[in-house]
Order: C-alpha cells, then sequence, then structure tokens
C-alpha cells in the first residue's frame, strides 16, 4: 500500500508539501497541485479520511513560541498578536523556548497532537528543515523572525535597511570608529541577525571605513548585557566613539554604565538603540533608536494565522515585508 512518503518521493517534492495539497492548505502552486495528483493517480494513493477527519477538528487555540518573556519586544508582540486572536474568538497558548532547541521541538508537537490549531514563531531555533515536517500537521506563520526557504507566511521587517540607516546616521554624525552588539536569537542561526549586521557592515564599506571585529560584540540581549559591553569597550586601546546596539535594553545598559563611568553622551560616546521601547524615552539621555511597529507586526501575523484556518484569502500578505524607521533623540 502506497504512503504519503511515496507519493512524496515520486512527485519530488516534500511530504509537508504533499500533505498541504491533500488537506487543501493554501500557498501551494497549481504546478505542485499537478505533480501531486499525478503521482497519487501513478500509485493509487487514497488518502485516509479518518485522519482528514481528525485533522479538521479545531481547538479555537493558537500556541505562540517565543525565546524569552522578559524582553519587552515580545511582550509587546504577543499584545499584538492577542488583540487579533481575541476578537476573532481564538486563544493564544504562549509557550517559551529560552532559546533551546529541544523545548522548540516539544512545543511544534502541539501542531502535531491536534492540542492547537497553529503555531506562530517569533524565533527560530532548529534548521527548518527540521521544522517543516511539523507543517504537515496544520498553519505555521513566521512572525520577526525568518527563513527564506520557509514555504510559510511570514511576516518580517526590513533588517539589513535598519542596521544600515542606524550606522549611516553615526557616520554622518561624524564617528567613524563604531561598535555594534549582535543579539542572540536561536542555538542555530538568525537570519534576522544576520541581516541587521550586513546592513551595518553596507554602511561602513559606502563611506570606506573599515570593518573592525573587536567592535563587534555578540550575544548581547539586556542591560546588564549593555553594562558589560560598555566596560569592555573602555578596556580597549583604540575605543569605539559610537555603538549601535540590538535593543533599547541594551542601549540603557550602556548609557547607565557609561554615566557611572564619567563619561558625557553623545560627546563621548554615542548611542543608538533598536526597537523604540518605552525605555527608549524614560531614560537620560533618551534614546536614538530604530522603530519597529512591533504591534503592527504581531497583529498581521495574527490575522494571516485566522485567515489560513477559516480558509479565507491571504496569498497577497504570503511574505509581508515591514519599514523601519529612524527616530533621532539625544544619544546621538
Amino acid at each position: 500500500m502506497a504512503t504519503i512518503a511515496d507519493v512524496a518521493k515520486l512527485a519530488g517534492l516534500s511530504r509537508a508539501t504533499v500533505s498541504r495539497v491533500i488537506n487543501n492548505h493554501p500557498y501551494v502552486s497549481d504546478e505542485k497541485k499537478k505533480l501531486v495528483k499525478e503521482a497519487m493517480e501513478a500509485l493509487h494513493y487514497y488518502p485516509n479520511s479518518t485522519a482528514q477527519k481528525l485533522r479538521s477538528q479545531k481547538t479555537e487555540t493558537i500556541a505562540v513560541l517565543v525565546p524569552i518573556l522578559t524582553n519587552p519586544f515580545f511582550a509587546y508582540l504577543l499584545e499584538g498578536i492577542d488583540t487579533v486572536a481575541n476578537e476573532r474568538g481564538y486563544h493564544l497558548l504562549v509557550c517559551q523556548t529560552r532559546y533551546s532547541q529541544e523545548k522548540e521541538i516539544y512545543f511544534l508537537n502541539l501542531l502535531k497532537t491536534k492540542q492547537v490549531d497553529g503555531i506562530i514563531l517569533t524565533s527560530i531555533e532548529n534548521d527548518w528543515n527540521k521544522i517543516e515536517d511539523f507543517s504537515e500537521f496544520g498553519p505555521i506563520v513566521l512572525c520577526n523572525e525568518f527563513d527564506e526557504r520557509a514555504n510559510v507566511p511570514t511576516v518580517r521587517l526590513d533588517q539589513v535597511y535598519g542596521g544600515y540607516i542606524g550606522t549611516r546616521h553615526l557616520i554622518e554624525k561624524g564617528h567613524t570608529k563604531i561598535a555594534y552588539c549582535k543579539g542572540k536569537y536561536g542555538k542555530h542561526f538568525s537570519k534576522l541577525t544576520m541581516e541587521r549586521e550586513l546592513g551595518y557592515k553596507m554602511a561602513l564599506a559606502e563611506y570606506d571605513i573599515p570593518i573592525r571585529e573587536d567592535f563587534i560584540f555578540r550575544e548581547v540581549t539586556d542591560i546588564e548585557g549593555g553594562k558589560i559591553t560598555l566596560r569592555k569597550m573602555l578596556s580597549l586601546k583604540d575605543r569605539p566613539t559610537a555603538i549601535f546596539t540590538g535593543s533599547d535594553m541594551v542601549a540603557a545598559g550602556v548609557i547607565t554604565e557609561a554615566k557611572a563611568s564619567g563619561l558625557r553622551i553623545p560627546e563621548d560616546i554615542a548611542v543608538i538603540g533598536f526597537d523604540d521601547q518605552p525605555i527608549a524615552e524614560m531614560i537620560e539621555p533618551k534614546i536614538t533608536t530604530i522603530k519597529q511597529p512591533i504591534l503592527e507586526i504581531g497583529q498581521k501575523a495574527s490575522k494571516l494565522m485566522m485567515d489560513i484556518i477559516e480558509k479565507k484569502d491571504g496569498q497577497d500578505e504570503f511574505d509581508s515585508l515591514l519599514s523601519l524607521q529612524l527616530i533621532v533623540r539625544a544619544s546621538t
């Protein structure tokens, strides 16, 4: 008896794609539908109607996987997701992965066991090839983090542009020795982090400023990390005069430690944050930052998920790329 794996092999497609065709999921090309249909006919494969019926059952619950709940960025993202979910009559199950690959797989199994109708991923801990198979059991939407191999709806930001405009702003202020903080977004890899760093390097290259590895600080995610980074910068013989941080929390830590060390901001060290969280306007001096439309990201991802579950047409929003904005304040 033929299996779904046999159909996938004959069609030259993944099992997840074959499953999406069988279950009439959106976002599958006509060409792939044709290949699957021909393979099914050649193998005399017929879907299990009982399994299909089980898959059609709804829990009206969406799982949202976040790496860490103490980061305000993800709190605001959840607020955006929940606003739409609540309006559409869905509940959220918030799952904290703590950047763990094992936890991510554990929570993805909620989709496989039909305990949730869909999953929104705000970070990616495993290789996408490992995650893709779970889309056979229900919709997955990427929100914030992304992977170009993922054939699932994605809501993301132009991170290259964000890294570029922040760095260019510092250069235009006369800085040539600019440090950069990389965040921590998963053990596997992060396209988000990679693209933001690419924007930073693009701006330096445009102005013929050499890239210095000793000016790049890794896995800096919070206020304490910002303080530690400033201390590392001060230990350098030829130290930076400006720093582009990965978040407003990190920027706040840098500013706090700089002031404690007797440095003036922005005269001795200019600081740019990222996100435009409330802390950016609460700390003195107020933080120049790259504004992300966090609530909008969450709302769009949530709407995409509900539309897929309810089989509404959202093809035009399969990959939503939102813009970023430079907000200039006193820290630069």
